[in-house]
C-alpha cells in the first residue's frame, strides 16, 4: 500500500481550470462537464444521476460484485442569488451556502441570467462605499447581506434598467475566484473549498490509471453538487459501499492543528466522530509512507459524509483534506497539501477494506464483529462496592 507519484503539472492545470469555472450550488453543469471530460479522457467509466451527481468507477480485478468503497468530493461552491432589483439600479443578494458578507465585500462577481449568452460583471460593495461621501461612517457600518449590494458594470440607474438588461429575481451570482499560484507553491483563490479537493481526486485517479496496478476493492469517485447547502452525498451510491472517505478543506486557524502543506485527517466535526477504525487505517497509511499529516477536530463543519449517513447509507466514514486558511473567506492553501492528499488517496484505494471479511457483508454475527481485539475497553474499577 505505497503511495503513487502525482503528476504535479496535471494537478496545477486541472486546479486552475476548475477554479476559473463558476459553480455555485444550483448552477454546476459547466464544472461537472469538465470533471466528466477529464475522467473520460483517462478511460474511467462515469454515470450521472438525474440531478447531475457524477459517479466514476475504478473496478477491482476480477470483481463482479461484493463490497466497494467510495471517495466523495464536491464541485459546488458558495455563491449568491439575486433577491431584489433595487430602485437605484443595484442588486440585493442573499447567500447560497453559508458564508459571511464580510468576505464578499469588494469581490468581483459574474451575474448569470436565464439566457446563457447574457451575463454581467459587477462588484459587491457595502452600502456606504465612498469614503469621500460618508467619511468615518464607512468604518461603523454593520456587516451582513442586507448591508451590501452589487454594482453592475453597466449604465443602470433604476429598477427598470435592470429589467431591460434581462436580470431577474433568482439569477445566480458567482464570486470570481481570481486564482493565483505563487512561486513558492501557495494557492490563493476563492472556492478552494472544494475545487482543490476535486483536483486532488482527479490527480489521484490519474496516478492509479497510469500505474495500471490492480485494486483489491472496487472504488467509486462520487462528485456531488450540493454540499454547500447540506445535500451533498444524499444519493449516487448503493448499499454495497462499505467505506466512504470525504475529501474537503481542513480548517487552518487559531486553535486548529491542520496545516496547509500536509494532509489532514478529521477525527470529529459538528455531526460527531468519524469511524474509529477507518480513520486510524488512514493514519496508519500516512505513517507507513512517511506522509506528513495532522489530526484535527472541527467545530463548525460538515462534509459530504453527513448527508450520506443521514439518507441511510450504512458504511464507515472518514474525512481527509488539504489545509485552507480563511475558509469561506480569502482562502489559501499550498500545492504540497493538495498533492499529499492525492498521495494518501492512491495508497488508500490500493489497500484492502479496513476489515476485509467483516466489511464485505452488510450484516454479521456478534461473534465475528472485530471489536474486542482492535478497540478494547477495560471495565471501570469498582470503587464503590455495592453500588452495582
Amino acid at each position: 500500500m505505497k503511495t503513487l507519484p502525482i503528476d504535479e503539472e496535471y494537478l496545477r492545470e486541472v486546479l486552475i481550470e476548475l477554479l476559473r469555472t463558476p459553480s455555485p450550488s444550483g448552477r454546476t453543469d459547466a464544472v461537472m462537464q469538465i470533471v466528466g471530460d477529464r475522467l473520460s479522457a483517462m478511460g474511467v467509466p462515469i454515470r450521472l444521476t438525474r440531478r447531475g451527481v457524477l459517479r466514476a468507477t475504478l473496478p477491482s480485478e476480477g470483481s463482479a460484485g461484493g463490497a466497494s468503497r467510495a471517495v466523495v468530493v464536491h464541485a459546488d461552491t458558495i455563491g449568491c442569488m439575486v433577491k431584489r432589483l433595487k430602485e437605484n439600479g443595484r442588486l440585493e443578494v442573499v447567500p447560497v451556502g453559508t458564508h459571511s458578507a464580510r468576505f464578499a465585500e469588494g469581490a468581483h462577481v459574474t451575474v448569470f441570467t436565464d439566457h446563457l449568452s447574457n451575463l454581467h460583471t459587477g462588484t459587491v460593495l457595502p452600502l456606504m462605499s465612498s469614503g469621500h461621501n460618508f467619511g468615518d461612517a464607512v468604518d461603523t457600518q454593520g456587516v451582513g447581506w442586507h448591508q451590501v449590494e452589487i454594482r453592475l458594470d453597466e449604465p443602470v440607474e433604476s429598477r427598470q434598467d435592470l429589467f431591460d438588461l434581462g436580470i431577474s429575481i433568482g439569477d445566480f451570482v458567482a464570486l470570481d475566484a481570481a486564482p493565483q499560484i505563487t512561486p513558492n507553491g501557495y494557492v490563493k483563490s476563492r472556492h478552494l473549498d472544494d475545487k482543490a479537493g476535486v483536483a486532488a481526486c482527479l490527480a489521484a485517479v490519474k496516478a492509479l490509471v497510469d500505474d495500471g496496478g490492480s485494486r483489491p476493492v472496487t472504488a467509486h469517485l462520487l462528485v456531488t453538487i450540493g454540499e454547500e447547502v447540506g445535500v451533498g452525498a444524499t444519493h449516487g451510491l448503493d448499499e454495497y459501499v462499505a467505506e466512504l472517505v470525504a475529501v474537503d478543506n481542513a480548517v487552518v486557524s487559531e486553535g486548529q492543528e491542520s496545516r496547509e502543506d500536509t494532509v489532514n485527517i478529521g477525527m470529529l466535526d459538528s455531526t460527531g466522530p468519524f469511524d474509529y477504525h477507518l480513520t486510524r487505517r488512514l493514519i496508519g497509511l500516512c505513517e507507513d509512507n512517511d506522509l506528513p499529516f495532522r489530526r484535527d477536530v472541527y467545530r463548525f463543519y460538515r462534509s459530504d459524509t453527513a448527508p450520506a449517513v443521514e439518507s441511510g447509507l450504512e458504511c464507515r466514514t472518514a474525512l481527509i483534506g488539504f489545509g485552507v486558511d480563511s475558509s469561506h473567506g480569502h482562502e489559501r492553501t499550498h500545492l504540497d497539501g493538495i498533492r499529499r492528499t492525492a498521495e494518501l488517496l492512491t495508497a488508500y484505494l490500493s489497500s484492502p477494506l479496513t476489515f476485509s471479511e467483516w466489511d464485505d457483508r452488510p450484516t454479521g454475527s456478534l461473534a465475528d464483529f472485530p471489536s474486542h481485539s482492535v478497540q478494547p475497553a477495560e471495565p471501570e474499577p469498582d470503587r464503590y462496592p455495592g453500588r452495582h
